[in-house]
C-alpha cells in the first residue's frame, strides 16, 4: 500500500496549495479531483445584476418591423422573458415570414451537426430554413420576399460555437441582398476575459470564421459590429446594421443564462468550463457527451484506470455519443466552484497538457484529422503539445496576435 499525503495539514500549512491543486488536475496518482473539491471548496462571492437582453427592449425595434415581411435567427434561446421571442412578435401583430435555424435546429433540441429539414411553424405559417448542413448561408431566394431580418441568439464566447459563424454569414446575405439586419444583443458569460491563439486564415472553417481568438471577449452584437466594421463580411460597407443593447450589462457581469444555450451545455459550469474542454473534441476523447454532465468531465477507455469514469450513452441531443457504451477515465470538475472558474480568468490549458502527458498512446491522442487544429485555430497549438512545450511558453506564443486583436476590439465594445 502506498501511503497519500495528509491533504488537510497540508492546505493548513500552505492554503495556496488548494489553488493549485485545483486547476492541476490529478497531478497525484490516485488523487481524485471531485472528492477533494468536496470536502475543500472555496467560495467567493459573484456580484449579480438585473441584466435584460436586448431582446425586451422591444420599443426599440419593433416599430422598425410594423408593416414589414420579417425573417427570425432563432433558437431556444430567442426569447422574452419566458416566452419564445416569435410568439412575442406574432401577439405584436408582426408578419413572421421566415425562420432560419441554426445547428441545433430553431428548438435546440438536435444533435451536433446533424442535418435540419426544412419545414413549417404552424401557428405562425413562417418556412423554416435550415442554416447547418449544405446551407449554412441564406440564399438569395430565401431573402427575395423579406423586409428585414432579425437575430436573436445566445452566444457563450467562444470561437468555435457555430452560432457566430451563422451571424457571419448572415450578415453576408444581408449585404448582399440589401437587407437590413437587427441584431437583439445578449450577455456573454465568458465575456469576462480574452484568451488563446487567434485564429490562422489558412485554418478557417464554420467552428472558426474570423480572425479572433478562443475566447473573444464580446456579445453577439459587438461581433456583429466587429465583422462590419473591419470588413470581415463581403459587403460590410453596405449592410444597414442595428444593434439592440442588452441593459445592465458589463463584460465582468456573472449572468447566469436561463435556458441552455444548446443541448451539451446545460450547466453553468458546462458553460464556463466550453472554452477549456472543447479543445478535446479534436482528440480522441470523450468530453462526456451522452452523459448528464457534458463539458463538465473528460475521459478516454485508455486512461489511468485508477481515475474518475464515465459511460456514454445515447441520449437526446447525442444519438451516438463518442465511446457510447464504453467505460471511460478521466478528470471530473463537476465540484469546481463558478467562483473558483471566473476568477482565473483563462482557458485551463493545463488540463489538456496534463492529459496529454498521461495518455498512453501519444501517436493516437490527436487522431487523424486536422479538426483540433481547426478548433484551436493554429497549426502549432499541437506541435507545441507533442514537443512538451510548457503552459507559459505556449502562452507566449499567443501574445502578438492576442495583443493586436485587443486594440480591434477595443474599437466595437457596447459596455464597459
Amino acid at each position: 500500500m502506498v501511503d497519500r499525503p495528509n491533504f488537510s495539514y497540508m492546505i493548513r500549512k500552505n492554503p495556496s496549495l488548494l489553488f493549485f491543486l485545483c486547476f492541476s488536475p490529478l497531478l497525484i496518482p490516485g488523487f481524485s479531483l471531485c472528492s477533494f473539491t468536496e470536502n475543500h471548496q472555496v467560495e467567493y462571492a459573484i456580484q449579480t445584476i438585473s441584466v435584460k437582453p436586448g431582446a425586451e427592449f422591444t420599443e426599440q425595434y419593433v416599430p422598425l418591423l410594423k408593416g414589414k415581411r420579417v425573417g427570425l435567427v432563432i433558437n431556444q434561446s430567442s426569447r422574452i422573458g419566458n416566452r419564445y421571442l416569435i410568439d412575442s412578435l406574432f401577439s405584436l401583430g408582426i408578419q413572421i415570414s421566415s425562420i432560419f435555424a441554426p445547428e441545433h435546429g430553431w428548438r435546440g433540441d438536435q444533435d451536433a451537426g446533424a442535418t435540419i429539414n426544412d419545414s413549417m411553424d404552424l401557428r405562425t405559417g413562417a418556412v423554416i430554413k435550415s442554416l447547418y448542413g449544405a446551407n449554412k448561408k441564406p440564399q438569395s431566394a430565401d431573402l427575395e420576399k423579406l423586409d428585414v431580418i432579425v437575430f436573436d441568439i445566445q452566444d457563450v464566447g467562444a470561437r468555435f460555437y457555430t452560432f457566430i459563424s451563422t451571424l457571419f454569414y448572415v450578415m453576408e446575405a444581408c449585404a448582399e441582398n440589401q437587407k437590413p439586419l437587427i441584431v437583439l444583443d445578449r450577455p456573454n458569460p465568458n465575456g469576462y476575459f480574452v484568451d488563446g491563439p487567434v485564429l490562422e486564415d489558412s485554418l478557417r472553417s464554420f467552428v472558426g470564421i474570423a480572425p479572433i481568438p478562443i475566447v473573444h471577449g464580446c456579445t453577439i452584437a459587438e461581433l456583429a459590429n466587429m465583422f462590419k466594421g473591419e470588413k470581415w463580411t463581403n459587403g460590410a460597407d453596405s449592410l444597414i446594421l442595428t444593434l439592440i443593447r442588452c441593459g445592465h450589462y458589463t463584460h465582468d457581469t456573472f449572468y447566469e443564462l436561463p435556458i441552455k444555450p444548446s443541448p451539451n451545455l446545460p450547466t453553468v459550469r458546462s458553460v464556463l468550463l466550453y472554452p477549456s474542454l472543447c479543445l478535446f473534441e479534436g482528440t480522441t476523447c470523450s468530453v462526456g457527451r451522452g452523459t448528464d454532465f457534458p463539458f463538465e468531465v473528460v475521459g478516454h477507455p485508455d486512461f489511468q484506470k485508477n481515475c474518475f469514469s464515465f459511460v456514454p450513452e445515447p441520449n437526446p441531443g447525442n444519438k451516438s455519443p463518442l465511446y457510447s457504451g464504453v467505460q471511460c477515465f478521466g478528470y471530473d470538475f463537476r465540484n469546481l466552484s463558478i467562483e473558483r472558474i471566473r476568477r482565473l480568468k483563462k482557458i485551463q490549458l493545463g488540463i489538456l497538457l496534463d492529459f496529454y502527458k498521461r495518455f498512453p498512446d501519444k501517436d493516437g491522442f490527436f487522431g487523424k484529422s486536422n479538426f483540433f487544429d481547426k478548433l484551436s485555430g493554429t497549426g502549432s497549438l499541437k506541435y507545441q503539445i507533442q514537443l512538451g512545450w510548457t503552459e507559459s511558453q505556449i502562452r507566449a506564443s499567443w501574445k502578438p496576435g492576442l495583443k493586436k486583436y485587443l486594440k480591434i476590439r477595443k474599437k466595437y465594445l457596447l459596455y464597459d
